[in-house]
């Protein structure tokens, strides 16, 4: 039986999480729902490798939740790991989403926006080939056939700016990814784009430290929007991320998530950088 891929929201909702490459163990699933987490992604493979246990079977039911407890101790907020196909052909594409996935992240940002930012939607297509990840695409969605074309490519989810929309034409786009199964992440920059953003259903909302007119980031900006945001709703935060300790200190206002791409992309070990920020 083929093991679902969890969504987007499923991934950042989680309290821990670890990729699996792949669905080496059907334990894990079980052990995560007994050791009490919502959502835990690991293998029997990824516990033998961390721990330099070799044969899972030889270990008790006792031992198998401790393992489970003590990885999820290790995990920081999940990363969506933002990769600016602008980088490079298909090729880096791959590169990233595979180096990124290994190295822990939750999700991949794919920008497939084309005249501004040498963005495809061919990045989008090699990168579901690639990866097991939830997938978002990053572009400026204005309307319905962009939204068909991205759950077409193989995206998870999909970006949608506030400040590009009505609040009407937002409503309408949320209404019909869901019927897609594609989530949206719900761009924001200020709080009456928050005000929007809940008022049209978000389910998560992306608040984005960086200023759209001057391009300036300002990271106190999500701390700043965050008490805006009703409970239960999931919060990435977007832009100016690029230190462990700006993580720690985004998890301890409730921030459930970071997108992050500058600090990746222009990273010597993209999967270096990843588990620091991760502090794995």
């Amino acid at each position: 039986m083929t093991t679902p891929v969890p969504t987007l929201r499923d991934r950042l909702r989680a309290p821990a999480i670890v990729e699996a490459m792949a669905a080496h163990s059907p334990l894990s699933a079980r052990l995560a729902e007994e050791a009490g987490f919502g959502a835990l992604w690991a293998s029997g493979f990824e516990l033998s490798a961390l721990y330099g246990v070799p044969d899972l079977s030889l270990l008790s039911m006792t031992q198998h939740l401790d393992m489970v407890r003590a990885m999820a101790e290790q995990v920081s907020l999940p990363i969506v790991a933002d990769i600016d196909t602008g980088f490079g052909n298909a090729l880096n594409v791959i590169h990233a989403v595979e180096r990124y996935e290994a190295a822990g992240a939750s999700a991949c940002s794919i920008l497939t926006e084309p005249e501004f930012f040498g963005g495809s939607l061919d990045d989008l297509r090699a990168a579901r080939a690639a990866t097991r990840l939830p997938l978002l695409r990053k572009d400026f969605i204005v309307d319905e056939y962009q939204l068909a074309e991205a759950r077409h490519a193989g995206a998870d989810a999909a970006l949608l700016i506030v400040a590009a929309l009505e609040p009407e034409r937002l409503t309408e786009l949320i209404s019909f990814a869901q019927s897609l199964g594609l989530d949206t992440l719900i761009e924001v920059h200020e709080d009456s784009e928050v005000e929007v953003a809940v008022d049209a259903g978000a389910e998560i909302i992306g608040i984005n430290n960086r200023n759209l007119k001057s391009l300036d980031v300002d990271t106190e900006t999500v701390f700043e929007l965050l008490s805006d945001i009703p409970a239960g709703t999931v919060v990435v935060a977007e832009s100016g991320i690029s230190e462990r300790g700006d993580v720690l200190r985004l998890e301890e206002a409730g921030v459930d998530a970071i997108l992050v791409g500058e600090a990746l992309m222009g990273s010597d070990d993209m999967a270096r950088s990843v588990k620091t920020l991760l502090g794995t």
